[in-house]
């Protein structure tokens, strides 16, 4: 379940409001360039500085515009169980597909303290959930071993793999039944390569269509083939990451004509030198730009 190429979309702003005009844009941009699944108010989503009002307001938004089309995976774990429950059930009453639940960060909890906080979230819901690991933003790892515990639960359903590490990643295949997805789109190739199904990507966004084919032709085994999209995609890759994410997406997209270039506190836009640097990424990848400062 959840397999091939999700993104894990922005939330546009304006004036410090969600914009559902560019919201709309982008979900449209995504799903006519195959994306086949969105996961919503993520930490790319900026879902730390989102209210739930907010959030339930753009699920459904998301929900509406989407019409059945792809998935919808909304992010909804914290480092606060009670509140990632709650979050959790609000998203099973919007009726998205599933739920997205990190690892809770800064507590840093135990094995057992992951374990057990998973295990509230997957028995509190009937929703699918895909568990997430990114230890750069959380400050703990979780483990295969983890992974391992809670496979038993009926609605754990895949993990999100972001620790950069394919002896890892390659163990939670050994370890688990559970479906694996790429959390990097750099690694997207070789985490295929190691048995995973699929991604969930930033890049996604702004070069769906080539996403895509990256991970039909990895799933597909056709090695040269995918080997060629990453080298092509390898500039982007690095691009989207030069400050913190999704600063440099979120820059992109305001110069693909998509949403505009703002971002919550503490998050702010990108710096001059890093603009430079995405876009001549885009450019050296082909993607189309209308910006002003791609015209500078």
């Amino acid at each position: 379940m959840f397999e091939g190429l999700s993104v894990a979309m922005v939330t546009p702003f304006r004036g410090g409001a969600i914009d559902r005009d560019a919201t709309a844009r982008l979900v449209e941009w995504m799903i006519d360039g195959g994306v086949q699944g969105l996961v919503v108010s993520g930490s790319t989503g900026e879902a730390a500085t989102c209210s739930a009002e907010e959030r339930r307001t753009l699920l459904a938004f998301v929900k509406e515009r989407v019409k059945g089309r792809v998935w919808i995976v909304a992010g909804t774990g914290t480092n606060n169980t009670a509140e990632s429950i709650t979050l959790t059930r609000m998203a099973e009453e919007v009726g998205v597909d599933g739920a997205m639940v990190v690892t809770p960060y800064y507590n840093k909890p135990t094995p057992k303290g992951q374990a057990a906080h998973f295990r509230a979230v997957a028995t509190s819901t009937k929703l699918p959930l895909i568990l997430y690991n990114v230890p750069g933003r959380t400050g703990t790892n979780t483990t295969p071993d983890v992974l391992a515990m809670v496979q038993d639960l009926p609605n754990v359903k895949a993990v999100k793999e972001a620790s950069g590490s394919l002896d890892q990643i390659s163990q939670v295949k050994t370890k688990t039944t559970l479906t694996l997805l790429s959390g990097d789109d750099g690694l997207t190739l070789p985490v295929i390569a190691v048995g995973g199904e699929g991604i969930i990507s930033v890049a996604g966004q702004v070069v769906p269509r080539e996403m895509r084919a990256l991970t039909d032709a990895a799933r597909a085994g056709k090695v040269a083939e995918a080997r060629a999209i990453h080298q092509k995609l390898q500039p982007v890759f690095k691009a989207l990451f030069v400050e913190s994410n999704p600063g440099p997406v979120k820059f992109l997209l305001s110069e693909m004509g998509i949403c505009a270039n703002e971002l919550r506190l503490p998050l702010v836009p990108v710096e001059p030198a890093s603009e430079k640097l995405i876009l001549d990424a885009a450019r050296a990848t082909g993607v189309v730009l209308t910006g002003t400062a791609s015209r500078a």
